[in-house]
Parts: structure tokens; sequence; C-alpha cells
């Protein structure tokens, strides 16, 4: 049912973007002709293109009729309110919406075309420095690793001992048997995390005093309704400390693009303005009145 409902919604939703056939009251009307709503005409093909391919004969015919009454509803409704509302007013807005979609659209284009250089980590970095003030974090981050482990688990003193382990070897094992034991394992050594990621998992009350004090080399061992919680800080950073550059690329990634939207809408309009005086379509009588 929610995939008849989702196919039922896209096919009355075409009806905004179709107007069907008019015949404006004179023209012969089409041999498949379904429904007329003040001149308009609804065809059994209008309908049929906007069927998706497969569905079952009763599927077919719930979209079908679902496409029919939005078309007529559309008609209907756009007849009682154009006395109301001014018309001119909608199309004013539905063409600068329109406008506006097809300037997205290139955005996103342009973004995915020039993103290799743009976003090369020289460039990133380099914003990055220039603008440190700007990365401050709000809340704590940290690296480290973090287990839950039934408290009878038959590893878990080798789990403690491999945990805060810095040997590489110890931390392939480690892996090898929270695998077999643990009911979560995290390894985030190399990867920053925000403090909320954790202190939801572990049922003590997290401060910032506590991971400072759990980050000193001083791990977390805590148990709590018959499982034990393990946690290992290898690095730590305080809210109000300057973000570091591999938790702030995103966020200088996304700054960078939004500097140069303006610039691509700029570059949009003018290439069109170029290209149609080149060609004709704008032809300004007398000097050019935008120079």
């Amino acid at each position: 049912m929610p995939r008849l409902f989702t196919l039922i919604t896209a096919a009355a939703a075409a009806v905004l973007l179709s107007g069907g056939c008019r015949d404006g009251g004179n023209a012969s009307v089409p041999a498949d002709a379904l429904v007329e709503v003040d001149g308009s005409i609804l065809t059994r093909s209008e309908v049929d293109r906007h069927i998706r391919a497969g569905l079952s004969a009763r599927d077919s015919a719930e979209v079908s009729r679902a496409y029919i009454r939005a078309w007529i509803d559309a008609r209907l409704i756009e007849g009682v309110v154009s006395t109301e509302v001014d018309m001119a007013e909608i199309d004013r807005l539905t063409a600068e919406y329109r406008s506006e979609l097809i300037m997205a659209q290139y955005r996103r284009s342009m973004a995915m075309q020039a993103s290799d250089g743009m976003f090369s980590d020289d460039t990133l970095r380099a914003f990055y420095e220039s603008h440190l003030s700007d990365y401050v974090l709000e809340r704590p981050i940290l690296k480290g690793i973090y287990l839950k482990v039934p408290e009878d688990a038959p590893k878990l003193k080798q789990l403690r001992r491999l945990y805060t382990s810095e040997k590489s070897g110890d931390i392939d094992r480690l892996e090898k048997e929270a695998l077999g034991s643990a009911i979560h394992y995290d390894y985030f050594r190399d990867t920053w995390i925000d403090r909320q990621q954790i202190e939801t998992r572990i049922p003590i009350d997290f401060t910032d005093a506590v991971l400072e004090s759990i980050a000193r080399q001083k791990p977390l061992d805590v148990k709590s309704d018959g499982f034990v919680y393990l946690l290992s800080i290898s690095d730590y950073l305080p809210a109000g400390a300057t973000m570091p550059f591999e938790a702030a690329r995103p966020l200088v990634k996304e700054r960078i693009l939004a500097a140069r939207r303006v610039a691509y809408d700029t570059r949009l309009r003018n290439d069109l303005l170029n290209k149609s005086v080149s060609d004709g379509t704008v032809r300004f009588f007398g000097a050019n009145p935008l120079k």
C-alpha cells in the first residue's frame, strides 16, 4: 500500500505540470477523450503516460482514477479561485520559483565539476588556517576505543588488557576478541567524534572533568546491569578549543562552496545574456542599458 500511495501521489502531482488538451470549444474532440472541463480535455493517452509500466491491472486503475480526479479538481479549483486570486501574480511567482530551481541545479552542477580543484587539501587547509577563529568547538571531541561487554564474558580479562594498548598487534587481537565477546565495539582512534556519541551509551554522569580524567590515561571501566563498559581516550579537546582540521573539513568545504554560489549565479546570468545577445535572442535598441 505505501508503494501504491507513492505512485498515486506522483501521478496526481504530475497533473500540476500537465495542461491536458484544450479544444477551445471549436476543434473536434479527440477519439480517446475522457473528460472535459471548461474547454480543457483529458485524453486516455495523457493518463496512460503517467502510469508506470509493470503495475497490476488493479493498481493501474487506482492510479488512473487518482490522476483523473486530480486533473478535474485542479481545473475546477483554478476556475473558482481565478476570480478571487491575482493569477498574474501566481504566474509571476511560478516563473520566479522555476528560475530559482534552475539556478540551484546549475549551482550543484558547477560545484560537482569544480570540486576536485576547489576542495583539494591545500585549498581547504589554507582557508581553515586563515579563519581559525571561526572554528571553535561548542562541545568536547575525542578519539579512542569503546566496548560494552557482558559481565560474564570469558574474554573480558583479555579485553581489559588490550583496549588500552598502543601496539598495533594488540589492537588487531582486540578486534578479533571483541567480535566474539562484545555487544558494542567502536574503534575511533583515527577519527574525532562528539562526546555525545559516547556519553549516551555509558550509564554514568559524564562531565568535562570525567572526560579529562579518562583522557589522562585513566581508562573508564564500570559495571552496570550485567555489563562492563570500557572506554579509553587517546586524544581529547574541550569545548572552546580550536577545532582540528580533520573535524573542520566538511564545514570548511561548505563555507567555500557557499562563498562561491553568488559567483555561480552571476556567471550563469552573464553566460546566458552574452549567448542570447550573440544569437539575436536579446536585442537592445540603441545603447546597451546594462552597461
